[in-house]
């Protein structure tokens, strides 16, 4: 049976109303339309839906049952008239923490699809503020934990190297431990306030930090690192450094930190191309194997194994 969603349309009015004079001026139809709209539904339907008598009309236990799924058609309906009719665009995603290089990450994702369009956003708070004002449609970077107007799926747990200069004692270590990095100066690219991976790292293995004054790249940050035999870097294994630079990668172990990327975006959001995003990450992170943990093996702040799940 097909519905004539006009007749459903006054069905509805109707059964709100409780009267067919107000329904159909709610409507813009005289009440004779809207009668007989809903007469040709019932013979159609081969029930009836209303009561009627001079004081008004009600629902019968029919309509009553018929008024939820006639209301949800109806939601439908209007949903794919309002889709049809949507000016497409691209999804808007932002990334920050640029020292580390995250569109290693989220390039790999989005570099087959179509309607990502990326942006660079100075720091977290400058993505969150663009994404509560709907300037935005997700974000891509380390998120720490967060009010609940926002959302986030981690995508990918990133290995961290300790970097270090020619001069460093430690300079020629194949592997270290993060404990053996005590004595060692953890040199960061701003206030650890601003870094809460690299705050959760040093607190937890009672590292010292220092901060650079102004982050003006990796090349002028790595050169602060050769400036000074007891400062060490800590870098995702994936950046690259600079050629010919007189600097050493040292990979940590037992427990190897790991670095988490993540996707964030605003709660609720119901759109469908950021239901796309979040499916091409999954599966990315699902066949690079990029969500590998072993608690034995790995450390992670507890925020970031939280939200494994």
């Amino acid at each position: 049976m097909d519905l004539d969603l006009a007749q459903v349309r006054a069905f509805v009015a109707a059964a709100r109303e409780s009267h067919f004079g107000r329904a159909a001026a709610q409507l813009f139809v005289s009440q004779q339309a809207l009668s007989k709209r809903i007469a040709r539904l019932e013979r159609q339907l081969g029930i009836r839906l209303f009561d009627r008598d001079k004081h008004g009309v009600a629902l019968t236990e029919a309509g009553r049952r018929f008024l939820e799924p006639a209301q949800q058609t109806l939601a439908a309906a209007d949903f794919a008239v309002t889709e049809a009719r949507r000016e497409q665009r691209s999804l808007r995603v932002d990334v920050w923490g640029h020292l580390y290089a995250p569109m290693r990450t989220i390039g790999l994702v989005v570099e087959n699809a179509l309607g990502v369009e990326l942006g660079l956003s100075r720091d977290l708070v400058a993505a969150t503020t663009a994404l509560a004002r709907g300037e935005i449609d997700a974000g891509f970077g380390r998120v720490p934990p967060l009010g609940e107007e926002f959302e986030r799926q981690v995508v990918r747990l990133e290995p961290v190297d300790a970097i270090v200069g020619p001069a460093h004692p430690l300079a020629g270590s194949a592997e270290l431990r993060p404990a053996d990095l005590r004595g060692s100066t953890i040199w960061c690219p701003a206030a650890l306030d601003r870094l809460d991976f690299l705050d959760r790292f040093t607190v937890h293995f009672g590292l010292d930090a220092e901060a650079a004054g102004v982050n003006l790249g990796l090349d002028h940050f790595l050169d602060q690192i050769r400036a000074e035999p007891e400062r060490v870097a800590i870098l995702p294994s994936g950046v690259l450094l600079p050629e010919n630079a007189p600097l050493t990668r040292v990979r940590l172990a037992r427990p190897t930190p790991l670095y988490a990327w993540s996707l964030l975006w605003r709660r609720g959001d119901p759109s469908r191309s950021l239901d796309a995003l979040r499916r091409s990450c999954a599966e990315a992170a699902t066949r690079r194997g990029w969500l590998d943990y072993d608690a034995a093996r790995h450390w992670l702040p507890d925020a970031d194994r939280a939200a494994l799940g």
